[in-house]
């Protein structure tokens, strides 16, 4: 193997990975920041990008592992769009190469036929220089990635997928509160959602100790919210409690250990944990996660932080199943709407 090539393979080993870590490694003496390019083509009912909104077209990929991809999952879920939009669920772990269907039969997914997800973004542009993530979405005809734009792909699902929403599918992105929930929404995302890996990621102790501090300083303020409302925005659950509850439901099992997110653990925010459990316990969002799933990767993928490759056991998540007493703030989950039948 040339120079070159060697290059090029370590390039492809620390920007494949996972969207969790999207070019995400310890560099020395560096802040984390990350990689927020992404391939931006949207599906819409005007087809504006090429692409119109067409049942049965397209492919979601998507790790239960991930954090940005369980998001598509529970939206996807809470709106009815199962049959709309069919699902891939690659493995918790993958090689240097791209994500990989090993928990299909024969390795390879059931409906693309492809072994790893990097194959979808090749089909797209086979010079693909950037991080082969998820959640990504797929056009089956052609067997190429459309868009791995995780923010939008939510978004789009509330928005541009209306016309196939189940009956009783609540609004995720209201249009009074839309100002109010991109604001949630880009504090979440700076300071808990990445927040937590610029402390998993950071190259030296000062970048450690300033991205914990700005982590726990957002919690703090989301403890002291969500002790007076059930919901972060509004009385009913929108697109901000989906971005949130992701990086809530990994804090204990990943983040506080792993990642050295350690001041304490959710279960001792009174607030925060009450609010992750009313959460985990309602239809579309517990039942998207699979906490062995989670621990997997995160300690087996991420070698420069856990050389060993251990999996804890531990912690005891039996009590995500336990009383919250959230209803006394009010709030109706879904508003007018129903909750989703059982998966």
């Amino acid at each position: 193997m040339s120079e070159t090539e060697q290059e090029h393979e370590q390039g492809q080993a620390r920007s494949s990975a996972d969207h969790s870590t999207k070019g995400a490694y310890v560099t020395s003496g560096e802040e984390f920041t990350r990689d927020t390019a992404y391939i931006e083509t949207r599906i819409t009912r005007n087809a504006v990008d090429g692409f119109p909104v067409e049942p049965g077209r397209y492919r979601l990929i998507a790790a239960r592992a991930c954090p940005w991809a369980n998001r598509a999952i529970i939206v996807r879920r809470l709106l009815g769009l199962e049959e709309a939009i069919s699902l891939g669920t690659p493995g918790p772990t993958h090689d240097s190469r791209s994500w990989t269907f090993d928990l299909d039969p024969g390795g390879r997914d059931p409906v693309l036929g492809i072994e790893r997800l990097q194959e979808a973004f090749f089909r797209r542009d086979p010079n693909y220089p950037r991080g082969i993530t998820v959640p990504a979405i797929v056009d089956i005809p052609t067997g190429a990635v459309v868009t791995n734009n995780f923010p939008q792909i939510t978004l789009d699902f509330s928005s541009e997928w209306s016309q196939f929403h189940r009956e009783g599918a609540p609004d995720l992105y209201p249009e009074p509160l839309r100002e109010e929930i991109d604001r949630v929404n880009r504090r979440i995302f700076t300071e808990v959602n990445n927040g937590v890996y610029r402390c998993g990621f950071a190259g030296s102790q000062a970048a450690y100790e300033a991205a914990y501090d700005r982590l726990f300083v957002a919690l703090d303020w989301l403890e002291e919210r969500l002790t007076h409302q059930r919901f972060l925005v509004g009385d009913t659950i929108t697109e901000a409690d989906v971005r949130l509850f992701t990086t809530l439901v990994r804090f204990d099992p990943v983040y506080h250990g792993h990642f050295k997110c350690n001041r304490n653990k959710l279960t001792e925010m009174p607030a925060l944990w009450g609010y992750a459990r009313d959460l985990f316990q309602t239809p579309g969002f517990g039942d998207t996660i699979d906490f062995q799933q989670i621990k997997d990767h995160y300690y087996i993928v991420h070698e420069d932080i856990n050389p060993t490759g251990i999996v804890p056991k531990g912690p005891d998540l039996a009590n995500w199943h336990s009383g919250h007493g959230r209803e006394r703030l009010g709030g109706r989950p879904f508003g007018d709407g129903t909750p989703p039948t059982a998966s």
